[in-house]
């Protein structure tokens, strides 16, 4: 193995380890951030507006994380972005023992600003490792949010460490995350060499090396982005938009929190747990046909969450829909990779991810809309209907495949 692969290698364990830390803290606060939006707003209806906040600040930000990345360089631009949510997990703290749910708030938000930075580290793990290998880096940082959706609330407001670290509870799970993302800064900042846009420059072809970085808008046409972005768009509306209802879809049906929680693991399991496989099947098989595959899958899920309600029958459905959302975003998310050059990355990846945040703010508002007035069975059938979007997209990437404006490093697909 040539330094170069060795050092690829090293950067993606090193990318898995801080998405690791990072995600137990993002999932330690989404924990306990409903209940503690209810108690410091004193009004039900306000619960679900921090993780709301937290989510478009990330939008948003994701885009300026992506032009910072191409001027400051992928380990600071990282590490950065980690060290805002630790200044948020504080401020969000600290609005907690000064019963302020304004500064709470902004402090969830700064924690959204920070997932949008973790979140465009699997880029950071494709652009560093050859074609062959690509699928694979990206599913294992991707792979980090199975750690941290375990480990969470392993340690969040109900662990003895989360005590130790807060005034209560729930300052507690706070002060645990501003430890676990200080935690993931560190490694970052020690271990994230060489710079991962050095090494992948070494990577670049010479034509790539010489040419002019396209616009987004330019990149957008090149039919196989477009068919990425797609993947990843339309997959994160289905399985937000499905995902989010279904507790309530479960609560109305009379079961109880024991049962909803064992769907929503089954879901989970579903959206990482086959990181690694899903990977495997991207170098081996190809990126269009686990794409498709996932679009199909997402189809399968959202036709047969509302035949039941019964706990096993859905707990299966929910399961189907991590996976095809997770073919389909790490899918899409190695043809981006595949289709871009390192001057082209950040900001392209960046806005992609504003797109995405933007697909799941949209998915979880329409699918409650959608809910109220058709029922259940109305998400699963408009689910279906997004989730055959991308093969739209496919298909026009399949058949204009050679009139690409400019011949790529990727694999054939």
């Amino acid at each position: 193995m040539d330094d170069a692969s060795q050092a690829a290698r090293r950067i993606t364990v090193v990318l898995f380890g801080a998405q690791c830390l990072a995600s137990a803290a993002f999932i330690a606060t989404s924990t306990v951030a409903a209940i503690t939006g209810t108690l410091l707003s004193g009004d039900r209806s306000l619960a679900g507006l921090p993780a709301a906040a937290s989510t478009l600040a990330g939008s948003g930000a994701a885009f300026a994380w992506g032009l910072l990345m191409d001027r400051m360089g992928r380990r600071p631009a990282l590490a950065l972005g980690v060290l805002f949510g630790a200044v948020g997990g504080g401020l969000s703290a600290w609005g907690i023992a000064a019963a302020s749910f304004l500064v709470f708030v902004g402090g969830m938000m700064l924690m959204g600003v920070a997932q949008a930075a973790v979140t465009l580290s699997r880029f950071v793990a494709a652009e560093v490792n050859p074609a062959e290998r690509r699928g694979r880096a990206v599913s294992l940082v991707v792979l980090g949010g199975t750690v941290g959706a375990i480990g969470g609330p392993l340690v969040g407001p109900t662990g003895n460490l989360a005590m130790k670290l807060g005034t209560s509870e729930l300052a507690g799970a706070f002060g645990l995350a501003v430890l676990l993302l200080v935690l993931s800064a560190l490694v970052i900042g020690a271990f994230l060499r060489p710079e991962p846009r050095t090494l992948a420059h070494g990577r670049l072809r010479a034509v790539d090396a010489a040419a002019k970085a396209r616009s987004i808008p330019e990149i957008a046409r090149v039919p196989a982005a477009s068919a990425a972005m797609a993947a990843m768009v339309f997959s994160q509306v289905v399985m937000v938009g499905l995902m989010v209802i279904t507790s309530l879809y479960m609560k109305d049906m009379h079961h109880d929190l024991g049962d909803i929680s064992v769907v929503i693991s089954a879901h989970t399991i579903g959206m990482y747990g086959f990181s690694l496989l899903s990977g495997w099947l991207i170098d081996h098989w190809g990126r269009r046909p686990v794409i498709i595959t996932g679009a199909l899958v997402l189809v399968l899920a959202c036709l047969t969450a509302p035949l039941t309600a019964s706990t096993l029958p859905l707990s299966v459905s929910l399961l189907l829909l991590g996976l095809g959302w997770n073919l389909s975003f790490v899918g899409g998310s190695t043809l981006l990779a595949d289709h871009l050059t390192a001057a082209e990355r950040g900001r392209t990846q960046g806005f992609n991810d504003l797109l995405v945040g933007v697909a799941s703010a949209l998915g979880s508002f329409g699918s409650g809309i959608v809910a109220a007035r058709i029922g259940y069975s109305g998400v699963g059938f408009a689910g279906a209907l997004l989730a055959l979007l991308p093969l739209a997209f496919v298909a026009r990437w399949a058949r204009l495949r050679g009139r690409e404006a400019r011949p790529q490093a990727g694999p054939a697909g």
